[in-house]
């Protein structure tokens, strides 16, 4: 009975060994056919490929025969018109057609209306492509007198601008990814630039006035930098000089946490319905879609606008923070609504129209557009935005943690030495067995 249990024993294992050695290999095959040219790659989606056909086909079709574009959830581009004939050559450019009432150019017409209106703090709208209207929002500071008048202006234009009460408050997110402080606050660095001479940060422009002196610690005893150039209200971008004219190694990464950083490659526009992230020193790294463009938000502060809408999450001390999307710089964060407990809305300042406005250029970027479909390298070091600490590559990852990375060959390695260990142990102890039992008969005979 004993060694029928043994026959057993072995028999399964010998069969799981096997099994081990087809899985393990089949996982290694699946692994190296699929693996990226760099296998730090971060994964991709098709967002800025299909922005790109969106906004082409916009610009070429008219402002009067389209309202904007966005990515859908396979990561393809649709495009808004307002006639059948459009929608046939947005279909033949390889877009999906989306026959709306209005154009562009009402919509427009409809937030010049807004804008004209008596300034309401605590009030933004923007630009709901998907559903072809104009979407104004009210918080609580927004008393019942004010909304009922801004809603009559809203009436006034049309049934296709929408109103909704949100939660919390509009305000600008002071604070930030990596910490700079001054006696304005404490902000966040956004994107390191040079003007080809001299390197700076490029952050919100609410942190703090031209003038304003930044340092890396609360003692300040670490200077980082002066603010030099910037714009708020109206705009939401500033520029903050290097004390020493230069950024530093890794100054085209942007930290992620965990002691990690993505190389930033270039600077872009986001599409609606684009995934994006988002650095921050008070919840971290999130991230999100692009809900609409073109956003004002009216702050307490003062009005700004041509904001970039999403529901990336955002709390106070997150300001200036990074935008990005596969390496691309979309933006610095400006402010918005609620929290990463509950949600909410945050907008950012566009970073192409910040650049040119103040004749700077990503530093480690000779040029401004990355090529469609290019994708960002994965985090490969511990850098900060406006940090001068050199990085770490990828190289210094362990062993192990290469190895037990799903997305390398590593698991598929494992199971098949495991597999191949099993196969060896049940043939030896087969065999031990055996010699044991020759031995006990040739004894009994020989006796």
């Amino acid at each position: 009975m004993r060694h029928a249990r043994r026959r057993i024993v072995r028999r399964v294992t010998r069969l799981a060994a096997v099994g081990g050695l087809l899985v393990g290999s089949a996982m290694v095959t699946r692994a190296v056919a699929s693996e990226p040219p760099d296998a730090s790659a971060a994964p991709r989606t098709l967002a800025r490929t299909a922005s790109g056909a969106g906004a082409d086909l916009v610009s070429r079709l008219g402002t009067d025969r389209t309202a904007g574009h966005w990515v859908d959830s396979d990561g393809r581009p649709v495009v808004a018109v307002t006639d059948e004939r459009t929608a046939e050559e947005v279909r033949r450019a390889g877009a999906t057609a989306k026959r709306v009432r209005h154009s562009m150019s009402e919509l427009r017409s409809a937030t010049s209306t807004l804008r004209a209106a008596p300034r309401v703090p605590g009030t933004a709208w923007a630009l709901d492509f998907r559903s072809n209207e104009v979407v104004v929002r009210g918080d609580r500071t927004v008393s019942g007198s004010d909304w009922s008048r801004l809603t009559g202006v809203a009436q006034g234009i049309g049934g296709f601008v929408r109103m909704e009460r949100t939660e919390g408050a509009f305000t600008t997110r002071l604070n930030g990814a990596e910490p700079i402080l001054s006696t304005a606050g404490r902000c966040s660095a956004g994107f390191n630039v040079t003007d080809g001479t001299r390197d700076f940060i490029l952050t919100a422009g609410h942190c703090g006035p031209t003038g304003s002196v930044w340092f890396g610690d609360g003692q300040g005893e670490r200077q980082v930098g002066r603010t030099v150039a910037g714009s708020f209200p109206g705009d939401d971008f500033s520029l903050v000089e290097y004390a020493n004219g230069k950024a530093g190694d890794g100054a085209d990464l942007v930290a992620v946490g965990d002691g990690k950083g993505v190389r930033i490659t270039g600077t872009g526009e986001p599409a609606v319905g684009q995934r994006v992230f988002r650095s921050g020193s008070t919840s971290g790294l999130r991230d999100g879609r692009v809900t609409a463009l073109d956003a004002t938000v009216n702050y307490p502060e003062g009005t700004v606008t041509g904001l970039i809408e999403t529901d990336v999450c955002a709390e106070p001390g997150d300001s200036g923070g990074p935008m990005f999307s596969e390496g691309i710089a979309l933006g610095v964060t400006s402010g918005g609504s609620g929290d990463c407990d509950k949600g909410g809305t945050t907008f950012f300042q566009p970073l192409p129209e910040a650049m040119e406005s103040l004749g700077v250029r990503l530093v480690g970027s000779g040029r401004q557009d990355a090529a469609a479909g290019t994708s960002a390298t994965a985090p490969p070091g511990a850098a900060a935005p406006g940090a001068s600490a050199p990085v770490t590559g990828v190289e210094g990852s362990t062993l192990l943690a290469r190895l037990t990375d799903r997305r390398n060959v590593g698991p598929g390695l494992l199971i098949v030495a495991g597999s191949l260990v099993a196969l060896v142990a049940t043939r030896w102890i087969r065999a031990e067995a055996d010699r044991k039992a020759y031995q006990r008969h040739y004894s009994a005979t020989w006796g």
